[in-house]
């Protein structure tokens, strides 16, 4: 798919980012696939069958469903599936097609790809169809990356790594706490600059500038979904200064909260 244009990907109205009912299931159905259909899970526990081959699947698994295959999918009613799909089609000859299975081991990226594709539909965007096209070729070209690139040693040891990943979990599950680098560095049983330096090195992205990714993109929810108004979206993140929110949104996101709203 990489040298196919941005034009070419056709978008089929079947997109979303959902929560699977507990008696959720993926029936195999006695057509294969008309087209492709990016498969992402969130969180949960479950198990997808992809022309016959079974994957245990959860955070992070992503698949690249092609024409012609065939899948069923079931999960656990008690961890259910957090998951993002979107079916496309390519209207121009195509090569280089990303693996269909992966594992991937840092996220984060690639999640913003997808919460932004699926953000630009939420409401009313300009030119939404055209990002959307350049978002699923950059997704395209990200999978197409893990799947060329050498495997890289990690310096940091297994345990180091899983402290970090829990550590930047942690901070997206409190976005409206004022963390301070040395108490999560205290968190991880490090100090503080050696975390600061291992947390860039696995999170791809500085402790600081993590956490205000994190409440911003909290606050964009909040303003979308919850019904709530600006001053009660920087209240409930700690913003004491409702226009230093404003222009730290508007830094990230392009738009001002009031705009977005």
């Amino acid at each position: 798919m990489l040298s196919a244009s941005p034009e070419s990907f056709y978008l089929l109205p079947y997109f979303a980012k959902t929560v699977c009912e507990p008696g959720w299931k993926w029936q195999k159905r006695e057509k294969p696939l008309q087209n492709f259909d990016l498969f992402y899970v969130w969180s949960g526990e479950g198990e997808v069958i992809l022309n016959d081959e079974p994957f245990a699947v959860g955070k992070g698994s992503c698949f690249l469903f092609r024409p012609g295959d065939h899948t069923s999918a079931t999960h656990n009613p008690q961890k259910p599936l957090v998951l993002t799909y979107i079916h496309f089609d390519v209207t121009e000859p195509v090569g280089h097609i990303p693996a269909p299975y992966r594992q991937m081991e840092d996220p984060i990226e690639f999640e913003y790809l997808l919460s932004r594709y699926i953000r630009l539909f939420l409401v009313e965007t300009f030119a939404a169809k055209e990002e959307a096209q350049l978002l699923l070729k950059q997704m395209m070209i990200h999978l197409l990356r893990d799947d060329l690139s050498e495997p890289v040693e990690r310096k940091a040891s297994n345990q180091l790594t899983e402290t970090i990943h829990e550590i930047a979990n942690y901070i997206r599950q409190h976005p409206g706490v004022q963390h301070r680098v040395d108490d999560l560095a205290a968190r991880a049983g490090l100090s503080s600059r050696y975390f600061s330096i291992k947390f860039k090195e696995l999170i791809g992205a500085s402790v600081q500038t993590y956490m205000i990714r994190t409440r911003i993109e909290r606050a964009q929810h909040l303003l979308l979904h919850a019904g709530m108004n600006v001053t009660e979206v920087a209240d409930a993140l700690g913003y004491r200064d409702i226009f230093f929110f404003s222009r730290q949104f508007k830094q990230y996101t392009g738009k001002s909260p009031s705009e977005l709203r």
